[in-house]
């Protein structure tokens, strides 16, 4: 308990907000070029990512050029390209006109579908996105958000309307003279049916461009012209002539806190709800401590006393018959009738899964990974994933030698291709499909090969190595040998049961963490940014303990009730965690109103595969507890 205080004291400050960027600040002259760059079009409701230019907009002249993308911003679906617009540093630009295109019957059919799908711009400048600006009439405050949507419907006519104007605030700090570093970004969009002064028309290779009348050249967009003006619908035919303003404020924000408003843009999750998180799960750990301090250290102390007097006193004529666990000291350590291999598979799939969520969430906590480095945080996992198979493979086969077992190249063959091939599987399925959406979150064969590579090329051989060392290993040593005759187990009681003890396993565990598991998936399906991860490695320490405590306490009961089958339940005690996490994302997915079979899919596809690796890394901490629970306490008694 006074590790986990000292790691509370120790990351609060990485909790509140610590953060390394990743990447170093810029400094941009006045006059200076800065680039525009867009990402894909993302939807909450439909979780199907395409392409900017997929879409009617704007492109530049010199053609869409993609910039350098690494193997987590292809899996995430990013395509990041340049922009048309041109921003000049400290230089304001009102009424811009970028182009003028006009639409076909399929093209607004495009632009409805996604304003019905709520689908949004993801714009960046100087490897910041943008945030919209959405004034209330409810409340008099100004609120943000991540993006800014196409268009919108309007109820009333019954007509789709199209964002076509783009007024941009840049924010920009002035760190040294003539060196400006630019720690803002906001765009408020305006629906514009704009129009030239009678006589003239948009000619795109003319040098000097008509001005028009539905915006002013000389200040930014603001609501009373928008309001005047007349919107623009979407209709076959129309011409869509896009503009944007420019306006740049100085600002006293430091660069190295530029990133504050996008977690400050859900005003329904404060800071204080993540201490809320912590201080419930430390709760849960002090109680369960308590319990276990006062279950096992009392009631241990007293059983092991109690055995060894009663197997060390010759003098008494009729010895105190013994009950409770010392029973079963010759079939405790029997190895597991059911499935072993497969226990083994887990046991080191488990520990490559755990290792793999520690060094990452502690990582991302000092701030190596952060949200500027796009991809970073899933490409370190990945790397420390395959890079882990060692673990795996040592894990498995000593433990599939401590079983007897001869099949020893089977073994390492599952534990180095089940899990990796259901994730792959599972995706390579999901990938299929959105490729047949024409969706940018279909990765290309190229980074198929690539993590195939990954697979087959560093994670399977290190998992042979691993293999190979942990056969050479001996065997785990009990302090006692087990019979060649199993002892007949009673009949238990159901609080003691498998069914009962499995299910109420997980409870105190995922008690422990739902709440932070809640931004967690905020930030995965709700398109909110998450990087608090000093709070994800406490409550994540937390979880760890809470799943052994557990594991300890309920197999504590169940060998009172002499019943030694104990392998598989452990794992499975604290594993059913996982379970009660895919449960709660279920319930979570009604937050985001879908209705297309293809969401269902990969939202329920992609928690599958998280909740799996969930259930074996929650197992692997049970199993690792109750294994070192029974060594302790049978080493501490006497027997025949």
């Amino acid at each position: 308990m006074g590790v986990v205080v000292w790691w509370v004291v120790l990351l609060a400050p990485a909790a509140v907000g610590f953060y390394l960027p990743g990447v170093a600040p810029r400094e941009y002259k006045e006059g200076e070029k800065v680039e525009l760059k867009v990402n894909k079009l993302t939807s909450i409701h439909t979780q199907i990512p395409y392409d900017y230019y997929s879409h009617k907009f704007c492109k530049p002249k010199g053609g869409v050029k993609q910039s350098a993308e690494n193997l987590g911003e292809f899996l995430s679906g990013d395509r990041i390209e340049n922009s048309p617009y041109v921003l000049l540093m400290r230089y304001d630009e009102y009424c811009k006109i970028l182009c003028q295109s006009k639409l076909s019957g399929a093209a607004a059919q495009q632009f409805k579908h996604s304003i019905d799908k709520a689908y949004h711009h993801n714009w960046i400048v100087d490897n910041i996105p943008a945030a919209s600006v959405i004034d209330t009439e409810q409340y008099v405050t100004t609120s943000y958000s991540r993006g800014f949507p196409v268009g919108y419907y309007d109820r009333v006519v019954a007509k789709h309307y199209l964002y076509n104007h783009a007024s941009i605030v840049i924010e920009y700090h002035e760190a040294v003279p003539d060196g400006n570093r630019i720690v803002g970004f906001y765009v408020e969009p305006f629906s514009i049916a704009h129009k030239f002064p009678e006589g003239t028309s948009y000619d795109p290779k003319a040098d000097v461009r008509p001005v028009l009348e539905t915006c002013s050249a000389e200040r930014a967009m603001d609501l009373d012209l928008a309001n005047k003006a007349e919107r623009l619908f979407l209709r076959k035919g129309e011409k869509i002539t896009y503009t944007y303003d420019i306006v740049w404020k100085p600002s006293q924000i430091r660069w190295a806190s530029r990133w504050d408003i996008y977690l400050s843009m859900d005003n329904a999750v404060p800071k204080k709800v993540h201490w809320f998180s912590i201080v419930n799960s430390l709760m849960i750990v002090v109680c369960l401590t308590g319990m276990v301090a006062m279950i096992l250290a009392r009631n241990l102390r007293r059983d092991i006393s109690q055995y060894n007097k009663v197997s060390t006193d010759e003098e008494v004529d009729d010895p105190h018959e013994e009950t409770g666990w010392k029973l079963v000291h010759q079939d405790v350590f029997r190895p597991p009738a059911s499935a072993p291999m497969l226990l083994c598979v887990f046991v080191g799939t488990g520990v490559q899964v755990l290792i793999m969520a520690l060094l990452t969430i502690a990582f991302a906590a000092v701030g190596f990974v952060s949200p500027a480095n796009r991809g970073s945080l899933m490409v370190v996992m990945l790397l420390l994933f395959v890079c882990m198979g060692s673990f795996a493979g040592y894990h498995c086969a000593r433990l599939y030698k401590t079983f007897k077992g001869q099949r020893w190249q089977k073994a390492t063959f599952l534990c180095a291709l089940l899990y990796p091939g259901i994730c792959f599987a599972v995706f390579f399925v999901l990938d299929v499909s959105l490729a047949t959406y024409g969706s940018t979150g279909a990765v290309p064969l190229t980074t198929l090969a690539a993590l195939l590579a990954l697979w087959f090329g560093i994670s399977v051989p290190l998992v042979f190595l691993g293999a190979y060392l942990g056969f050479r290993k001996e065997p785990i040593e009990f302090p006692v040998k087990f019979s060649n005759i199993p002892r007949p187990i009673p009949a238990a009681s159901w609080y003691v049961a498998p069914p009962f003890t499995v299910v109420v396993g997980g409870v105190l565990p995922f008690g422990a963490c739902f709440v932070e598991l809640f931004f967690i998936l905020s930030s995965m399906w709700m398109d909110q940014f998450y990087y608090v991860f000093g709070f994800t490695f406490l409550v994540f320490l937390i979880l760890c303990v809470t799943c052994a405590e557990i594991t300890m306490v309920l197999l504590y009961f169940q060998l009172c009730a002499e019943d030694y089958r104990w392998w598989w339940r452990t794992f499975l005690t604290s594993g059913s965690t996982a379970l009660y996490v895919f449960l709660y994302s279920a319930f979570y997915f009604s937050k985001l109103e879908s209705n297309m079979p293809v969401t269902y899919a990969l939202y329920f596809g992609y928690m599958g595969i998280i909740s799996l690796g969930l259930f074996l890394l929650t197992g692997t901490i049970g199993f690792f507890s109750g294994l070192w629970f029974n060594i302790t306490i049978f080493s501490s008694i006497k027997v025949d």
